[in-house]
Order: C-alpha cells, then sequence, then structure tokens
C-alpha cells in the first residue's frame, strides 16, 4: 500500500510540475522538480525512496534514450557524426584523465584510479536537462543536435570508463591495452545486440502480425514497442555488453524501419501519444527522484563520510563543487575549440590534396564562433547519468574496508549537477539572447519541394482513380448523376492540388463538396495516401530528413483519421 501510494504522489507531482513551468517560464523544469523532490522528503518525516542505480537504469534511461534514439534524424547523425563522436568519446576520455588529476590535487589522500572514477562520473551530459533548458532559446538547429547526439553516445562511454576506474580502484592494477579493448568489446557488442533484436522484432512485427492481423494488433504492437528497450539493456547487460548503448542502437534501427512503414495510420498516431506521455512522466520522475536523494547525500557527507580524508565544512565543500564544477566546463571548452581548430586543418589538408579552393561558406571552413563555442560549453549539463552512477559506486573494497570517501564523491556529484543545472540555466541565455542565427533555408525549401511533389503525387492518383471508378461506373452502367457528381469531386480535388502547386503551401482550404460522400471521401484518402507515399519514399532516397518527413506526415494522418473517423484507415 505504502508503494503504491508513493508512485500515485509521484505521478501526480509530475503532472503539477507542467503546470508549475507554464506559470514560471524563467525556471528550467529539472530545477523545479529537483526542488520538489527535496521538499518532500525533507525533514525526517517526508517521503524517503532509496534509489537502486541498476534498477534506475533500466526503467528511466534506457526507455528515454531508446526515445531519443528513435526521433533523432538518422541524416544528420550520418552527417555530424564527426564532432558527436568527438565529443562522445574524446571529451570523456579527455574528462577523465584531465579531471582526475584535477581532483586528486584537491584530495591528495586518494588515489589516482578513485579520482578518474569519480571523474567518469562527471563525463556523461544530460540530454534532458540540456533540451529542458535549451528549449524555448534560439538554439541553432545543428549544435543542437550535435548535444543531442553526443548524450546518446556518451552515457555508455562514460559508464564503461567508470567501471574500469572503479576495478582499478579495488585490485590496483590498470591495463590501458586490456582497457581499450574491453571498452571496444562493450560498445560494439552493445550496439550489435541493441540492433539485431530491433531488426528480429521488425521482422516479426511486418511479416506476421501486421501482414495476417493488420491493425487489429495497434495496442500489442505498442506494447512490443514499450518492451523492446527493456528487452535490449537487459540482454546487452546478461552478455557482459553496454546496456545503454544496445538501447540507443535498438532505436536507431526502429527510426530506419518506421521510415518504410507507410500504411499503419492509427498505430503510428497512437504510438506517438503513448511515447509522448510516457517520456514526459519519465523525464519528470527522473529529476524527482533526484530531488529526492539531495536530503540524504547532504547529510551523509556531513555526517560520517569524511573522516578519512579531514573533516571539511559545508561552504568547504561547496568550493570543490564550484571549482570541479568550473574544471569540467574548462575541460569541454578547451577540447571543443581543439576539435574545431583541428577540423579547420584537416579541412585545408584535404583541400590542399584534392587541389581545390576551400569555399569560404560557415559549413566548409569548419570556423565555430565564441559564441557558439561558450553554448555548447554550458550545455554541458550533468543528471540523472551521474548520480546513478555515483550511487553504484561499492561500499566496501576488496580487503572488506570501507570504499574510500564514497559518501563526499556522491555529494560532490549531486554538487555538480545542480551547478551545471544553474550556470547552464542562467549562462544559455545570456550567451545566446543576441546571437543571429541564419534561417534553416535548407530543410525549408526540402519541405517545399516535398509538398510539391506530395501534391504532384496526389493529382496523378486522382486522375488515376478516376479513370478506374469510371471505367467501373460504364460497365455497371451506374445513374448519370453519380457520374457527374463523381466527376465533380475529382475536378474540385485536382483544383485544390494545382492551387496548392502555386502556392507551394499546405494552407490552402480544402474544399467542401456537397455530392456524394462516399465518393469524396474516397477520392480524398487515395489522394491522401498518394502524397504519404510520395513523402516516405522522398525520406528513402534522402532527399527530406526525418524531421519533415514527420512534420508532413502528421498532416496526412491527421486529415485520413478525420476521414475515416470511426472506421478507421483500410490497410494497405
Amino acid at each position: 500500500m505504502n508503494t503504491l501510494l508513493l508512485v500515485l504522489i509521484l505521478l501526480l507531482v509530475a503532472s503539477a510540475t507542467g503546470v508549475i513551468t507554464r506559470f514560471v517560464p524563467a525556471l528550467p523544469t529539472p530545477l523545479i522538480q529537483i526542488a520538489l523532490g527535496a521538499v518532500l522528503a525533507w525533514p525526517a518525516s517526508g517521503l524517503h525512496v532509496e534509489l537502486e542505480p541498476e534498477i534506475f537504469l533500466l526503467l528511466f534511461i534506457a526507455p528515454l534514450l531508446f526515445s531519443d534514439a528513435r526521433r533523432f534524424p538518422q541524416r544528420e547523425f550520418m552527417i555530424l557524426r564527426g564532432p558527436i563522436l568527438a565529443l562522445a568519446l574524446g571529451l570523456v576520455l579527455f574528462t577523465v584523465v584531465g579531471v582526475g588529476f584535477f581532483i586528486h590535487v584537491l584530495f591528495p589522500t586518494l588515489s589516482l584510479a578513485i579520482c578518474f572514477a569519480l571523474a567518469a562520473i562527471l563525463s556523461p551530459t544530460d540530454a534532458v536537462a540540456v533540451s529542458s533548458i535549451s528549449g524555448r532559446l534560439p538554439v541553432p538547429p545543428r549544435l543542437m543536435r550535435i548535444l543531442e547526439g553526443e548524450s546518446l553516445m556518451n552515457d555508455a562511454s562514460g559508464l564503461v570508463a567508470f567501471k574500469f576506474a572503479v576495478a582499478a580502484a579495488l585490485t590496483g592494477t590498470f591495463s590501458l591495452t586490456d582497457a581499450a579493448g574491453s571498452f571496444l568489446l562493450i560498445s560494439i557488442g552493445g550496439l550489435v545486440v541493441g540492433g539485431l533484436l530491433a531488426f528480429g522484432f521488425n521482422v516479426l512485427r511486418t511479416r506476421l502480425i501486421e501482414r495476417h492481423l493488420g491493425e487489429a494488433t495497434t495496442v500489442q504492437v505498442i506494447l512490443l514497442v514499450l518492451l523492446l528497450p527493456f528487452a535490449a539493456y537487459l540482454l546487452a547487460e546478461h552478455l557482459g555488453m553496454s546496456g545503454i548503448l544496445s538501447a540507443v542502437a535498438a532505436g536507431m534501427v526502429m527510426n530506419r524501419a518506421d521510415i518504410k512503414r507507410v500504411g499503419q495510420l492509427h498505430t503510428r498516431m497512437q504510438t506517438q501519444a503513448v511515447w509522448e506521455m510516457l517520456e514526459f512522466v519519465l523525464n519528470a520522475l527522473v529529476f524527482l527522484l533526484l530531488g529526492f536523494q539531495l536530503p540524504a547525500i547532504i547529510s551523509g557527507a556531513l555526517d560520517h563520510s569524511l573522516h578519512d580524508i579531514g573533516d571539511y565544512e559545508f561552504l568547504r565543500l561547496l568550493g570543490y563543487v564550484a571549482a570541479i564544477s568550473i574544471a569540467l566546463l574548462a575541460s569541454r571548452f578547451v577540447w571543443i575549440w581543439l576539435a574545431s581548430a583541428t577540423g579547420r586543418e584537416l579541412s585545408r589538408l584535404m583541400a590542399i590534396l584534392k587541389r581545390q579552393p576551400r569555399l569560404p561558406s560557415p559549413d566548409r571552413t569548419g570556423h565555430v564562433p565564441l559564441k557558439l563555442m561558450l553554448a555548447a560549453t554550458l550545455a554541458g549539463i550533468r543528471g540523472t547519468i551521474t548520480l546513478a552512477a555515483a550511487l553504484s559506486l561499492p561500499h566496501l573494497m576488496n580487503d572488506g574496508s570501507d570504499f574510500p570517501a564514497r559518501e563526499l564523491m556522491i555529494f560532490l556529484a549531486t554538487g555538480v549537477i545542480l551547478f551545471t543545472l544553474i550556470t547552464g540555466s542562467i549562462g544559455l541565455p545570456l550567451v545566446l539572447r543576441n546571437l543571429k542565427i541564419p534561417n534553416d533555408t535548407h530543410e525549408f525549401e526540402e519541405e517545399r519541394k516535398a509538398r510539391i511533389a506530395g501534391a504532384e503525387a496526389a493529382i496523378y492518383r486522382i486522375e488515376r482513380y478516376h479513370h478506374d471508378r469510371t471505367g467501373e461506373f460504364a460497365r455497371s452502367q451506374t445513374n448519370d448523376e453519380t457520374i457527374l457528381a463523381f466527376n465533380e469531386i475529382s475536378s474540385q480535388l485536382m483544383n485544390y492540388y494545382r492551387e496548392r502547386l502555386t502556392l507551394h503551401s499546405a494552407d490552402t482550404a480544402t474544399p467542401q463538396l456537397a455530392t456524394s460522400r462516399q465518393l469524396e471521401r474516397d477520392t480524398r484518402l487515395e489522394a491522401l495516401r498518394a502524397e504519404r507515399r510520395q513523402y516516405y519514399k522522398l525520406r528513402q532516397r534522402d532527399r527530406i530528413n526525418d524531421n519533415v518527413l514527420r512534420k508532413l506526415v502528421r498532416e496526412v494522418d491527421l486529415a485520413e483519421a478525420a476521414l475515416t473517423g470511426d472506421q478507421g484507415a483500410a490497410h494497405h
């Protein structure tokens, strides 16, 4: 009963935070949720939730990363794979080594392996927090995609680095060769496991479930998709691979498979609605649970965690949090600057080798303005992965003694999370306030051309459908009134699409046809489905990206749902 009551209270508070942020838009949602969680857990008579790191990663992080990967534009991921991997892999290792040595300077009594473990805990960024803070800011789309791609991949690299650092602290030995080989095995193995599992699910879904049962299995299919990230995570972890990367790979494969799934209108719309609600609930619960841990973490750090490295007062602890956080931000800025400079030099070298002049466009020069570097630095916000890793620190060493400064490390990790959240909330709006962002004319042009192609496909389909039905009417000796009504329907719908071709827009009002309702409905459905098929063809040929596809297909889906009503879309 207590567990049920706690779950209901958490869900109520989670929904309340969504309402509160509407009235206080200046405060980021994660900070409000953390504060509410801390209030509910403090004082001693408050609610208490013990966070189990493994369960936390499975129940919250795996589905959230799966959903992010499923939504991430794959074409943009391939285009930006260089900077994404540079941040997700290179920056993590740079942070572990650089910040690890800095922590060792602050706490010389701690072994270097333990300092590296704390730096590895602090290396992953949090996509949810970044998107919550930057969602209302003018962030350049390219930068936002790089940050989202980084947070998808760096969780696994940070956790693997943390695993090896802890193992070195427990055993006192470390082999760089063994660590590098294990890192590749764990990472690639996780990607393979998640990709194969999602591929097998899609084969089963297409050939067995949808082909024979159609949209009658919508609820069952949605449930199986919801279970997929958990299955990918558990299977990979059971095999000793990265469960985080397995969930990410499963989401990417599902995204790729959905590009080829033209039909299944109701399944697609209901799946989107279910995932939107689930993402909101999980995101809210993640930061509420972080807030629930604050009272215990602070009291633990102050009461009994510092006996082996000195008795530090609270203000000094806060000073250490600020120093480590600044070191993290500084190392991130230095790495971004180095990566930008390296990219420019490589671009210049390739131009010389090819004996071609370099074009002075921003995309070709690789130059990153200082404001964008500062924005990317401040966007390095730490979050729930950091807390989960800190709480998973072992309590005992191999010889049975207490793990050194465990509560202090958890306190420092929590302090860095709050520090980066606050600095990001204050600093990002200041940096991005006067930033001039050029219009994304490329994506706009893609959408414009896609709408033209969709209208042309609809006109062609109406003409074919009109020809086929006219032949049927002639053979069945249909009365002249029906034939005239059908001719009027076809003519007006084609005029509607021709007008859209002229305006290059979907804003043209749909004609209201006061004739045979069934003929009108069938003809409109044929045109809409031709539009949708054309959009999917354009995406498969990489003429448009995932975001444009979702926008255009969403419009067609809503129009088709309005026409079909309770009858449902025909399976085709």
